[in-house]
Protein backbone atom coordinates (compact mmCIF):
# COMPACT_ATOMS: atom_id res chain seq x y z
CA UNK A 1 0.00 0.00 0.00
CA UNK A 2 1.15 3.48 -0.78
CA UNK A 3 1.75 6.02 2.16
CA UNK A 4 -1.40 8.05 0.62
CA UNK A 5 -3.46 4.89 0.76
CA UNK A 6 -2.52 4.14 4.56
CA UNK A 7 -3.01 7.95 5.11
CA UNK A 8 -6.53 7.52 3.83
CA UNK A 9 -7.35 4.33 5.47
CA UNK A 10 -6.50 5.50 8.66
CA UNK A 11 -8.42 9.09 8.10
CA UNK A 12 -11.54 6.51 7.34
CA UNK A 13 -10.87 4.49 10.10
CA UNK A 14 -10.62 7.20 12.76
CA UNK A 15 -13.68 8.66 11.04
CA UNK A 16 -15.98 6.08 11.98
CA UNK A 17 -14.59 4.35 15.02
CA UNK A 18 -14.15 7.96 16.14
CA UNK A 19 -18.14 8.90 15.26
CA UNK A 20 -19.45 5.70 16.71
CA UNK A 21 -17.51 6.21 20.26
CA UNK A 22 -18.28 9.98 20.18
CA UNK A 23 -21.93 9.10 19.79
CA UNK A 24 -21.90 6.26 22.65
CA UNK A 25 -19.97 8.30 25.13
CA UNK A 26 -23.17 11.19 24.24
CA UNK A 27 -25.74 8.87 25.45
CA UNK A 28 -23.84 7.97 28.51
CA UNK A 29 -24.20 11.13 29.35
CA UNK A 30 -26.94 12.07 28.64
CA UNK A 31 -29.25 8.70 28.25
CA UNK A 32 -33.00 9.08 26.95
CA UNK A 33 -35.89 9.29 28.84
CA UNK A 34 -38.43 6.80 28.61
CA UNK A 35 -40.70 8.75 30.23
CA UNK A 36 -40.84 10.52 27.44
CA UNK A 37 -41.26 8.12 24.49
CA UNK A 38 -44.11 7.46 22.92
CA UNK A 39 -46.16 4.50 24.26
CA UNK A 40 -47.08 3.02 20.77
CA UNK A 41 -46.83 4.33 16.90
CA UNK A 42 -49.22 6.03 15.43
CA UNK A 43 -52.11 4.44 13.67
CA UNK A 44 -51.30 6.71 10.22
CA UNK A 45 -48.06 5.00 10.06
Amino acid sequence: MTPAAITMMIIALLTVWGGLGLALWNLARHPEDEEQLPEEMPHEL
